[in-house]
C-alpha cells in the first residue's frame, strides 16, 4: 500500500474528507483542520493481460478510487503498450517477473492455466495477495501447493468464480448454511455455454474484449489449458456446486466428445461419487451462439437425506425443501448472469486489509482441480479413477 501525503485545507471541509474515507481513499484521518494525512493506495500487478482480464477484471478494478496501477504483463508488445497506456501502468513487461519486482499489494494472474501455478506462488511469496482465473491449476497438487503457500504466507488467495458473490447463488448458500438438505446423497450439475467457435478454434466467445481476442491456443493447446469444456466451464459450475455442498470428488468416470475436428473436448458426461459416499453425474456442452438468452445455461439439484435444492442461474430460481418447507427467492429476471465483480471487490479488500468473507479460497479452487482432473483421466484411460 503506498501514502501520499495531503493538506486538509486543499481538500474542503471534514465532511468531503469522512467522504473521501469511506470511499476508501483516505487511510488514517484525524478531525483537524489544517493537519496532513495521508491517501492510501492498493498497488495492483497484473500477471497474464488476456481477452477476459481486458473485458472484465481490470475495468473492475478501476471502478475502485484507491487502485494504483502499477505493473503489467503479458505477451504482445502492441496490446500491451496499449493496455499500460489506457490504466496507466508504471511498468509494462512481457516478462511476469517484472510485476513481481515492483513491490504491488495484490496481483490478477490471468496468464493460460498451464501457468497459474508459478505465477501465484511468486506472488504469494513476494507477498501479494492474489486473485487467480480459475481453473486455479491443472494438477491437484498445485492447487494445494498454492493453498499452503497463501496459509503459510497469511495472504489471501482467491479464486475467480463470480457466481458464488452474487445474490442467486449467496441466496443459496445461506439457505443451506441455515436450513441445510441433511446428508448429500446425490446431485447434478450441468452447464451449456456458448463455447463452440471458441474451442474449435473456429472463432471467439461472444464476451471476448473486440480489442483483445483470446489466443485461440491458450484455450485449445491442452499443456496450456489442461483440456476444453470442462476446464474453460465447467470449473465455473463445479465452482458454484462444490461450495454449495461442500462436496470433494472421490472417484468419476467420464466421456468426452470433439465434434467439429476440435482439438479439445467440446462436451462432457461425468458420473462421480463424493468422500460421504454421495453420487452424481455432471454435464458440460459447447452450445450455439445467441440460443435462449444468450447466456450460461447452469443447474444445480442436490438431494440430500432431509431435504433438496434447485439452483437455476439461466432461469434465476433457487428452491429448497425440508421437512415439508418450501421456500423459493424472489430473484430478478437477470440474478443468473455472470459477472466477476466480487472477486475483484474482495481482492481489494484483501489489499486494504479489511475484513471480509472469501466465497471462492483457493481450497475451493482446489477441490474443483480434483473432479477436473478425475474426469480427464478417466476419459482418457475409459476406467473409473480415483482423486490423487
Amino acid at each position: 500500500m503506498r501514502f501520499l501525503s495531503v493538506d486538509v485545507f486543499k481538500i474542503g471541509s471534514i465532511e468531503s474528507l469522512t467522504y473521501l474515507k469511506n470511499e476508501h481513499i483516505f487511510g488514517e484521518l484525524e478531525a483537524n483542520q489544517g493537519a496532513r494525512y495521508f491517501v492510501s493506495k492498493i498497488r495492483v500487478g497484473i500477471i497474464g493481460a488476456g481477452s477476459w482480464t481486458v473485458a472484465s477484471h481490470l475495468p473492475n478494478l478501476a471502478a475502485h478510487k484507491d487502485v494504483e496501477f502499477v505493473a503489467v504483463a503479458r505477451k504482445g508488445v502492441e496490446l500491451l503498450t496499449k493496455i499500460k497506456d489506457k490504466y496507466d501502468f508504471k511498468i509494462a513487461s512481457e516478462d511476469y517477473k517484472d510485476v513481481i519486482a515492483a513491490g504491488v499489494d495484490v496481483v490478477v494472474v490471468g496468464s493460460p492455466t498451464g501457468f497459474h501455478h508459478e505465477h501465484a506462488k511468486a506472488a504469494l511469496e513476494a507477498g501479494a495477495h492474489v486473485m487467480c482465473e480459475k481453473p486455479v491449476t491443472i494438477e491437484p497438487k498445485h492447487a494445494w501447493d498454492l493453498v499452503e503457500t497463501a496459509n503459510r504466507v497469511g495472504k489471501h488467495l482467491i479464486i475467480s468464480f463470480g457466481w458464488n458473490y452474487q445474490e442467486v447463488m449467496t441466496g443459496a448458500k445461506k439457505l443451506m448454511d441455515e436450513e441445510g438438505i441433511g446428508e448429500l446423497e446425490h446431485m447434478t450439475l450441468h452447464m451449456s455455454s456458448m463455447t463452440r467457435e471458441l474451442l474449435s478454434n473456429t472463432g471467439a466467445y461472444p464476451e471476448a474484449a473486440p480489442e483483445a481476442l483470446p489466443e485461440q491456443r491458450t484455450w485449445t493447446d491442452s499443456k496450456l489449458s489442461g483440456g476444453g469444456y470442462a476446464q474453460a466451464q465447467l470449473s465455473h459450475a463445479l465452482g458454484a456446486a462444490l461450495w454449495l455442498t461442500g462436496a470433494r470428488a472421490k472417484e468419476g468416470f467420464a466421456l468426452m466428445s470433439a465434434p467439429m475436428n476440435a482439438p479439445v473436448e467440446l462436451h462432457d458426461a461425468i458420473s462421480m461419487r463424493y468422500d460421504n459416499g454421495a453420487i452424481g453425474v455432471i454435464s458440460g456442452g459447447s452450445s450455439h451462439a445467441a440460443a435462449h438468452k444468450k447466456v450460461h445455461a447452469v443447474e444445480v439439484r442436490a438431494i440430500g437425506s432431509e431435504g433438496q435444492i434447485l439452483v437455476d442461474l439461466e432461469r434465476a430460481a433457487v428452491w429448497h425443501h425440508k421437512n415439508g418447507k418450501e421456500t423459493r427467492l424472489n430473484l430478478a429476471d437477470d440474478a443468473g448472469f455472470y459477472n466477476c465483480i466480487g472477486p475483484i471487490d474482495s481482492l481489494m479488500s484483501a489489499g486494504r486489509g479489511e475484513a471480509f468473507v472469501n466465497q471462492s479460497p483457493g481450497e475451493l479452487g482446489a477441490r474443483t482441480v480434483e473432479a477436473l482432473d478425475i474426469a480427464y483421466r478417466s476419459a482418457a484411460s475409459g476406467k473409473l479413477e480415483k482423486r490423487i
